[in-house]
């Protein structure tokens, strides 16, 4: 094939899909919801993320999608390392929390310190902590692609705590009454939603 013939193809098969439609399709393809954590310095950043991948068993590795604009990308590649906090059904306020252009995020919510690295894990609203080196990186469009081979992997223990968020917030879920084993908090179709057999105490 020629290299004109190639440009034709190639211009032929560019997508014509916009922004609205393209996050109609991955909408309607529920995920788990995790916040992605690091540190620069002593200085905590972390980002709501749904795009989180297992890669490999062998050795164990997960991928995150990292967006260009936000303020988490440069520190993780400056750190070389990154946390994931898989969020339970109860931590709602902290995904809306960590999704908005909010700078204060770590003042408003409990988090500590985990692991050899000391990355922040956050303590009310993990359901699973994972703590992960920076393999490699690839760019993709508006976000990055960063490999992580885990290092640690944590489990909140049954009955964890809910989430905090600001005075006022209605989306704060009071703590229960009895214990509830943490289940997975999912989104899609641009909501956050429990695990069905989940409760909300």
């Amino acid at each position: 094939m020629t290299e004109a013939a190639t440009e034709a193809a190639t211009e032929r098969h560019r997508t014509t899909v916009g922004p609205d439609a393209y996050r109609r399709l991955m909408g309607a393809f529920p995920t788990g919801v995790a916040v992605v954590t690091t540190l620069s310095g002593d200085i905590p950043y972390g980002f709501t993320c749904t795009s989180l991948c297992s890669v490999s068993l062998s050795p164990p590795m997960l991928l995150v999608c990292v967006s260009d604009r936000g303020r988490t990308a440069g520190p993780i590649a400056d750190s070389g390392r990154f946390a994931v906090n898989l969020l339970h059904h109860r931590a709602r306020p902290a995904a809306r929390l960590f999704a908005a252009e909010e700078r204060e995020r770590f003042a408003r919510v409990r988090w500590a310190p985990a692991g050899v690295d000391g990355l922040p894990m956050l303590t009310d609203d993990a359901l699973a902590f994972a703590a992960c080196r920076v393999t490699h990186t690839v760019p993709a469009g508006d976000h990055r692609v960063i490999f992580g081979a885990v290092t640690e992997v944590r489990f909140a223990a049954p009955g964890a705590g809910a989430s905090t968020a600001s005075p006022g917030d209605d989306t704060t879920v009071r703590p229960a009454t009895r214990p509830i084993p943490p289940s997975p908090l999912l989104y899609g179709f641009r909501r956050f939603t429990a695990w069905p057999e989940a409760t909300d105490g």
